[in-house]
């Protein structure tokens, strides 16, 4: 079997998220890096999108981080990442959509807008979001450290890269997790000492210099060019 290649950034967030996975699985891989703002012709062969992650596999060529990790989780079932059971993969995939569609976005948002204005809605809109992971999430699903129990899955890798972005959120935009948020941040203690996380997180100071682009709203990727659309 051909070993897994992922094609990113080093500093991306999304491929931060299937790096974790493989690493808990104990999987091979290869970190293949590109630039951005020079993407080289062959990536943008095997990308439609031209984002990043992208994986290859024994000829397939694979993108989106949450297909990537679902595909990961069937290739690779041990140790697995989602619930057996039908209403627990189910609520797995409501809180993978969570993440990308109602909390991550507002990361984007809020760093990208130059205005007052904007970055007080998006501000506002993302506290709404972490008060919904508190409340409805973490304290009514599991009583263990993690989202769904006493192990990580999925919804943990997808949520954490984002989470962890927070501190360049406050360094530009001034925002923290609301106080109450407790369970948020006993979650966020338990994954820090993941061999998993520990192996792929980048310190505070990465972090900001990282996000800077989008802070001044100088970014060139997808990614920026999609949450300016949006």
């Amino acid at each position: 079997m051909q070993k897994i290649e992922i094609i990113s950034y080093k500093s991306c967030p999304f491929a931060q998220r299937s790096r974790m996975v493989l690493l808990e699985k104990g999987v091979d891989f290869v970190f293949t890096e590109i630039d951005l703002n020079d993407k080289p012709e062959w990536f943008l062969k095997v990308s439609p999108y031209g984002k990043v992650p992208v994986i290859r596999h024994d000829g397939a060529v694979i993108w989106e981080s949450a297909v990537i990790n679902e595909y990961l989780d069937e290739v690779f079932p041990e140790p697995p990442l989602l619930p057996r059971d039908p209403v627990g993969r189910a609520t797995a995939r409501v809180w993978v959509d969570f993440a990308n569609n109602r909390m991550v976005p507002h990361v984007y948002k809020m760093m990208l807008r130059q205005d007052a204005e904007g970055q007080a809605l998006h501000k506002q809109r993302l506290t709404e979001a972490v008060l919904f992971m508190e409340h409805q999430g973490l304290r009514k699903l599991s009583s263990g450290p993690f989202w769904l129990g006493t192990r990580p899955g999925l919804v943990d890798f997808t949520f954490l890269p984002h989470v962890q972005r927070f501190a360049a959120l406050e360094h530009y935009r001034g925002f923290v997790i609301p106080q109450e948020c407790e369970r948020l941040r006993a979650w966020i203690a338990a994954m820090s000492v993941l061999p998993s996380v520990q192996a792929t997180q980048h310190t505070t100071a990465q972090l900001i210099d990282g996000w800077k682009k989008y802070a001044d709203n100088s970014g060139k990727g997808v990614t920026a060019r999609e949450m300016r659309e949006a």
